[in-house]
C-alpha cells in the first residue's frame, strides 16, 4: 500500500512541475517559432534542390506550388526590418547543375507560420512566411500556375 501512495505522490508532484513549466512558457515564449519549409516555382524551370538557412529540400516541378512539408528551420515569432535570410538553389539545365545563392529580405509577416521561397524568371526570389500553402488564395504571394500562352 506504501508502494502506491509512494508513487501517486510522485506522479502528482511530475504533473505539477509540468503544468508549472506551460505557465512559464506561456508567459515567456520563446522568441523563435518552428517552421517547416515551402517551394513556389514561377518559372518553367525544374527546381532540384532549394533551402533557406541550410533548411529545405526540393523536388518542384516547373510552374509548381505546394504546401511547406520539408523540415524545418526556425524563424523569429516577430518579424523585423531588414530579417534576411540565405536562400540556395539548384536549376539544372540539362545534366549540369546550376546552382545559385543568394541573401533575401523576408516580407513583412503578422504571425509566425511556415517559410516559403518563390523563385521567379531571372533569378529572383522572394521569401515569405504564412500559414497558408503556396498555392492557396490566402497566401501572401499568388500562384496562377503555368500560364495559358506557354507550350
Amino acid at each position: 500500500m506504501m508502494k502506491w501512495i509512494i508513487y501517486l505522490g510522485a506522479a502528482l508532484l511530475l504533473n505539477g512541475c509540468a503544468f508549472k513549466a506551460r505557465q512559464v512558457e506561456d508567459v515567456n515564449p520563446s522568441p523563435t517559432a518552428t517552421a517547416q519549409v515551402g517551394i513556389v516555382n514561377h518559372t518553367g524551370k525544374y527546381i532540384y534542390s532549394a533551402s533557406v538557412d541550410g533548411a529545405g529540400g526540393g523536388n518542384m516541378a516547373r510552374w509548381g506550388a505546394g504546401l511547406a512539408n520539408i523540415c524545418c528551420t526556425s524563424i523569429p515569432r516577430v518579424w523585423y526590418p531588414g530579417m534576411k535570410v540565405r536562400v540556395r538553389w539548384n536549376m539544372p539545365e540539362g545534366h549540369t547543375d546550376v546552382v545559385k545563392e543568394k541573401m533575401v529580405e523576408v516580407e513583412k509577416y503578422d504571425e509566425p507560420g511556415d517559410i516559403y521561397m518563390h523563385f521567379f524568371p531571372d533569378d529572383e526570389v522572394r521569401v515569405v512566411v504564412s500559414n497558408s500553402g503556396g498555392g492557396a488564395k490566402t497566401h501572401p504571394i499568388l500562384h496562377s500556375g503555368k500560364p495559358a500562352n506557354i507550350p
